[in-house]
């Protein structure tokens, strides 16, 4: 679930990949969490019926904001009433099914490290989802540290998303160099708040790494992600296989 799309698939945990298409819908507007539960139900379903899929296989939802005891605890980019909101209660009973719900960001990053561009990382890596907001996810020596929000931190004055996320590129309408030099600024605090090893960009915009990636002069070494858009999907499954 994003704040733009919500995509759905069935993943080929083994692998590490997406096992038949994958489907995409506008995210709703309101994007209440009873519109979404009921969009996501339909999703599940045309994916099952396409790829000859058991309705019983473990289901993971990611959602933009970070997931605590089962309950979303905020929403910066979605309908206000996710805050508090007893995701996993409410979405089982409406689905009739158990569902795992993890932040967007944390199931991108377990997907990466496991199959993508950290696999085999050791040390400190940071993945940084760039989409309609910014997602970011911290591993050290293989493990989650969960529900970062560092996507907020203050950037020239405002949320450090409204300038360096892919949204802001189009919607400041600026170039390549010039939304580079945000996004470089942002990666510079994180540089020096975590010390990461290794810095791994995601989101659809990672499909164009050569034209930014060059550009930036963090301290860290910066990579793309190698399962873009599939992370957040992947790592969900993985997730959900592993707390089912």
């Amino acid at each position: 679930m994003g704040a733009t799309w919500l995509r759905a698939a069935a993943v080929d945990l083994r692998a590490g990949r997406l096992r038949g298409p994958r489907l995409e819908i506008r995210t709703p507007s309101p994007s209440t969490p009873e519109t979404v539960t009921w969009e996501i139900g339909r999703l599940v379903a045309e994916v099952a019926a396409a790829t000859s899929s058991t309705l019983a296989a473990p289901l993971g939802i990611g959602v933009p904001t970070p997931v605590v005891g089962g309950r979303t605890m905020t929403a910066a980019n979605i309908d206000h009433a996710w805050i508090g909101y007893h995701a996993v209660e409410r979405i089982s009973a409406s689905l009739g099914r158990p569902v795992t719900v993890v932040n967007d960001a944390d199931a991108a990053g377990v997907a990466e490290m496991r199959f993508g561009a950290g696999a085999g990382h050791r040390g400190v890596a940071m993945i940084v989802t760039l989409g309609t907001g910014i997602g970011t996810a911290l591993f050290v020596e293989g493990r989650l540290v969960p529900n970062l929000e560092l996507g907020h931190l203050e950037l020239g004055g405002e949320d450090a998303e409204h300038r360096a996320a892919a949204s802001a590129k189009s919607r400041r309408q600026l170039g390549w160099t010039a939304w580079a030099a945000d996004l470089d600024a942002y990666l510079r605090h994180l540089d020096r708040l975590i010390w990461p090893d290794l810095f791994i960009l995601g989101g659809g915009i990672s499909r164009q790494a050569e034209k930014f990636i060059p550009l930036l002069t963090v301290r860290a070494p910066v990579v793309p992600a190698r399962l873009r858009n599939d992370a957040g999907i992947i790592g969900a499954a993985l997730v959900a296989a592993e707390r089912t």
